[in-house]
């Protein structure tokens, strides 16, 4: 047995299954109020075929996905985030949650959103899909700007 072939042996024993609590667990040490977000101890959740997908880009391999992470961890001063209910199905789990992200010249920006992980069948996450109105939720912290967005949207469509 090679290296390699040890090393990700030695994941799969440390790794423990996904389910409603392990997310809750798992999410919670990612984000905290002191610091930058670390995704270091969730990736080996991941397939190395996963597909990430949210409201500005779809990304496919753990590779490309693990640098979209540490582009956000360079552009905010703190992440926080909330699970306000989750729920699974078979090999889905769909969460709501609340992501506060503190920028380093703008204030505190909370995020409303969803996310629906869909697992393969050796329990890696191979589907990542994340929803969320950025844009509302930002504009919201602008004075003025939030309440003619919000207009803007209800006049345009519905």
């Amino acid at each position: 047995m090679n290296s390699q072939e040890q090393q990700t042996q030695a994941e799969d024993q440390e790794r423990v299954p996904l389910n409603m609590d392990t997310i809750k667990e798992l999410w919670s040490q990612t984000y905290n109020r002191e610091g930058k977000p670390d995704w270091s101890h969730i990736f080996k959740y991941y397939h190395k075929d996963l597909v990430f997908q949210d409201t500005i880009q779809r990304i496919e391999g753990l590779d490309d996905f693990i640098a979209m992470c540490n582009r956000l961890t360079k552009r905010t001063k703190q992440l926080k985030m909330e699970i306000l209910a989750i729920a699974q199905n078979d090999n889905v789990i769909m969460f709501d949650w609340v992501m506060t992200m503190m920028f380093k010249k703008y204030p505190n920006t909370p995020m409303y959103g969803s996310t629906k992980l869909v697992l393969s069948e050796d329990g890696l996450i191979k589907e990542q899909r994340d929803y969320y109105d950025l844009w509302g939720d930002i504009f919201n912290n602008i004075p003025r700007f939030g309440k003619m967005y919000r207009r803007f949207l209800i006049r345009k469509f519905g």
